[in-house]
């Protein structure tokens, strides 16, 4: 799934990501940064995730431009 960081403390790790394809709010679950590039998060950062059983946004990574099907970037071609 992708999203933009809606909000974000950097002291409890408490934080909400809303989803490009139906507007929902997720929360993220409790370490959702472990293992990720972001030390940090910041409101507005585009984001992909994925969602745990509970329903809370973990594994966040960094998307291309491509991988978030912005308009105008289309994939590279195979060679």
């Amino acid at each position: 799934m992708q999203g933009v960081i809606k909000s974000y403390d950097p002291g409890t790790g408490d934080g909400i990501i809303m989803c490009d394809t139906d507007l929902a709010d997720y929360d993220l679950a409790p370490g959702s940064l472990e293992g990720s590039p972001f030390r940090m998060l910041r409101q507005g950062q585009r984001v992909i995730f994925d969602l745990d059983d509970r329903g809370r946004a973990t594994g966040l990574r960094l998307g291309s431009e491509v991988d978030m099907g912005t308009p105008g970037f289309a994939p590279a071609p195979e060679v």
